[in-house]
């Protein structure tokens, strides 16, 4: 298939006029491409990318670096024409109330948006991990703006324990809702997981209830045919992350051909998802992985927000956001930036 033929394929199938769905990114990276240092040993896993890129990012996060990245992210998002996105955040020194400045952003912007804190123990252990989750439950139970919707967040699988999944899942029942997750994104997931005593993290989930239909499995880079067809039974969401696959280094999700649901998303790169879609093509074409399952996963970020927002597909239309003050968004967030490396270092 070639790539540039994939593409005018799929965008002849979208509505007329409608924007781009980006179905799993971190709107806390906004501030990633303006001088971002580089850690002091280069990483050569994807656990060390985690340890000194990523973690250490989140950590220095607070009130005002974090509403500048949403802003610069969610404007240069609204310049490539996506019209939604799923948001996976972590700022492990500033919980509370982080989601409602992510939603601030989203609405003031005029960007339609489904938020969760991606709860972890992997700084402070399980207290962490129900902060976490009662920012989530603080976002879903209170929100009233019409354009974003919460749902339920986890890390990854191998940064919680058990009881911190079986939490999750007893919140995703109170509150009739989904949980939004990284699985099997890395084999070191699979590892964890199997070390815990499951054959992976799907299963896991799985087995402690935690997976109710709807949910978002970003990734599942490292599931097999089989887990990929349970995921299916349980009516869960995949979503294929191309670029940030190839950037991590982490592998090519070849299986996830046997799910009608998996949607695309940029994992916290910019929200340009016809470059990501170029590089899904790529990426398939170099793994022999060919076929019309291709062409749907921009349309299947769509089907995932009507769902997640209880409207037919044909009723989200396109962005109706004015174009932003870009410059003066960039410039807050230039300014920003330079405090947050500050912290870091």
């Amino acid at each position: 298939m070639k790539a540039n033929a994939s593409k005018r394929s799929s965008t002849r199938r979208r509505q007329p006029g409608s924007g781009f769905v980006n179905a799993h990114t971190h709107l806390y990276s906004g501030l990633a491409l303006l001088g971002m240092p580089a850690p002091e040993l280069p990483p050569a896993t994807f656990l060390e990318i985690l340890e000194r890129v990523w973690w250490p990012l989140d950590r220095a996060l607070d009130e005002g670096t974090l509403r500048a990245a949403a802003r610069y992210y969610v404007a240069d998002a609204i310049g490539h024409r996506t019209a939604a996105l799923v948001d996976h955040h972590e700022s492990p020194n500033f919980i509370e109330g982080s989601l409602d400045v992510l939603a601030d952003a989203c609405q003031d912007l005029g960007m339609r948006a489904v938020l969760c804190y991606g709860a972890t123990e992997r700084n402070d252990g399980r207290e962490e991990a129900r902060r976490g989750l009662a920012e989530c439950r603080r976002l879903i139970e209170h929100n009233t703006r019409p354009l974003v919707r919460g749902v339920v967040g986890l890390h990854a699988s191998f940064t919680v324990s058990d009881e911190t999944i079986r939490e999750a899942s007893a919140l995703c029942r109170e509150l009739d809702s989904v949980l939004h997750l990284h699985v099997a994104e890395d084999a070191a997931d699979v590892e964890d997981a199997r070390r815990r005593g499951y054959d992976g993290p799907l299963e896991r989930l799985i087995a402690l209830g935690a997976l109710p239909p709807g949910s978002i499995l970003a990734h599942g880079v490292h599931l097999s045919r089989e887990q990929v067809r349970r995921a299916v039974e349980a009516g869960c969401w995949l979503v294929q992350n191309p670029r940030s696959n190839a950037g991590n280094r982490v592998g090519y999700p070849r299986a996830l051909a046997e799910s009608p649901r998996v949607a695309l998303g940029t994992d916290g790169y910019p929200s340009d998802m016809q470059a990501e879609f170029l590089a899904l093509s790529r990426a398939a074409a170099a793994n022999d992985d060919r076929g019309p399952h291709l062409l749907d996963r921009l349309d299947a970020g769509r089907r995932l927000i009507a769902e997640r927002f209880a409207v037919p597909v044909e009723s989200l239309g396109t962005h109706a956001a004015a174009s932003p003050n870009v410059d003066e968004i960039r410039r807050e967030a230039q300014e920003a930036a330079r405090r947050l490396w500050a912290r870091m270092r």
